[in-house]
Protein backbone atom coordinates (compact mmCIF):
# COMPACT_ATOMS: atom_id res chain seq x y z
CA UNK A 1 0.00 0.00 0.00
CA UNK A 2 1.25 3.43 -1.09
CA UNK A 3 0.88 6.52 1.01
CA UNK A 4 0.82 9.82 -0.11
CA UNK A 5 3.32 12.12 0.60
CA UNK A 6 2.60 15.47 1.60
CA UNK A 7 4.67 18.28 0.94
CA UNK A 8 4.51 20.23 4.57
CA UNK A 9 5.38 23.65 2.75
CA UNK A 10 2.76 24.80 0.36
CA UNK A 11 3.38 27.85 -1.96
CA UNK A 12 0.58 30.57 -1.36
CA UNK A 13 -0.51 32.18 -4.38
CA UNK A 14 -0.26 35.52 -4.86
CA UNK A 15 -1.65 36.43 -8.02
CA UNK A 16 -4.28 34.51 -9.55
CA UNK A 17 -5.86 35.70 -13.23
CA UNK A 18 -9.31 35.11 -14.36
CA UNK A 19 -10.80 35.04 -18.26
CA UNK A 20 -13.52 36.82 -17.46
CA UNK A 21 -14.77 37.72 -20.85
CA UNK A 22 -13.21 36.72 -24.52
CA UNK A 23 -15.18 36.56 -27.52
CA UNK A 24 -16.80 38.38 -30.43
CA UNK A 25 -20.32 39.61 -30.25
CA UNK A 26 -22.81 41.49 -31.70
CA UNK A 27 -22.87 45.04 -30.57
CA UNK A 28 -26.11 44.74 -29.15
CA UNK A 29 -24.96 41.68 -26.90
CA UNK A 30 -21.66 43.52 -26.21
CA UNK A 31 -23.58 46.79 -24.64
CA UNK A 32 -25.68 43.61 -22.31
CA UNK A 33 -22.41 42.27 -20.91
CA UNK A 34 -20.61 45.39 -20.41
CA UNK A 35 -23.86 47.17 -19.11
CA UNK A 36 -24.14 44.51 -16.43
CA UNK A 37 -20.99 44.31 -15.59
CA UNK A 38 -21.13 47.90 -14.65
CA UNK A 39 -24.27 47.77 -12.97
CA UNK A 40 -22.94 44.74 -10.61
CA UNK A 41 -20.24 46.79 -9.86
CA UNK A 42 -22.39 50.39 -9.37
CA UNK A 43 -24.53 47.89 -7.06
CA UNK A 44 -21.72 46.64 -4.87
CA UNK A 45 -20.80 50.44 -3.72
CA UNK A 46 -24.49 51.10 -2.91
CA UNK A 47 -24.34 48.18 -0.96
CA UNK A 48 -21.21 49.05 0.29
CA UNK A 49 -22.50 52.87 1.00
CA UNK A 50 -25.11 51.41 2.64
CA UNK A 51 -23.80 49.55 5.14
CA UNK A 52 -21.18 52.41 5.85
CA UNK A 53 -24.11 54.37 7.10
CA UNK A 54 -26.62 51.74 8.60
CA UNK A 55 -26.77 53.28 12.42
CA UNK A 56 -23.87 56.54 11.83
CA UNK A 57 -25.76 59.03 9.21
CA UNK A 58 -22.76 60.64 9.19
CA UNK A 59 -20.37 58.24 8.01
CA UNK A 60 -17.71 58.70 5.38
CA UNK A 61 -19.14 57.57 2.13
CA UNK A 62 -16.94 59.72 0.08
CA UNK A 63 -14.97 56.78 -2.18
CA UNK A 64 -17.90 55.03 -2.47
CA UNK A 65 -19.88 57.49 -3.56
CA UNK A 66 -16.83 59.09 -5.97
CA UNK A 67 -16.86 55.40 -7.35
CA UNK A 68 -20.31 54.89 -7.96
CA UNK A 69 -20.43 58.46 -9.75
CA UNK A 70 -17.46 57.50 -12.09
CA UNK A 71 -18.91 54.15 -12.70
CA UNK A 72 -22.07 56.17 -13.92
CA UNK A 73 -20.06 58.54 -16.38
CA UNK A 74 -18.49 54.55 -17.70
CA UNK A 75 -21.85 53.82 -18.26
CA UNK A 76 -23.05 56.60 -20.63
CA UNK A 77 -19.63 56.53 -22.15
CA UNK A 78 -19.81 52.69 -23.66
CA UNK A 79 -23.41 53.47 -24.57
CA UNK A 80 -22.19 56.11 -26.90
CA UNK A 81 -19.31 53.59 -28.04
CA UNK A 82 -21.99 51.14 -28.83
CA UNK A 83 -24.68 53.22 -30.44
CA UNK A 84 -21.30 54.56 -32.74
CA UNK A 85 -20.46 51.13 -33.22
CA UNK A 86 -24.14 49.80 -34.32
CA UNK A 87 -24.34 52.34 -37.10
CA UNK A 88 -21.11 50.94 -38.65
CA UNK A 89 -22.74 47.80 -38.48
CA UNK A 90 -19.74 45.62 -36.99
CA UNK A 91 -18.95 43.44 -34.19
CA UNK A 92 -17.23 43.85 -31.17
CA UNK A 93 -14.33 41.47 -29.45
CA UNK A 94 -14.18 41.79 -25.49
CA UNK A 95 -11.53 40.72 -23.82
CA UNK A 96 -11.80 40.70 -19.89
CA UNK A 97 -8.92 39.52 -17.57
CA UNK A 98 -9.49 40.27 -13.96
CA UNK A 99 -6.15 40.29 -12.29
CA UNK A 100 -5.88 39.86 -8.36
CA UNK A 101 -3.26 39.80 -6.18
CA UNK A 102 -2.74 39.79 -2.35
CA UNK A 103 -1.38 42.82 -0.79
CA UNK A 104 0.81 42.33 1.86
Amino acid sequence: MKSAVKNPVQKIRTKQKIQLIDGEFTVSEANDVIQSLINEKINFHKLQRLAMCEGFSGANTKFPDSRITELENDKLAAKQFFKQAKSKGVTIKINGVLEISINE
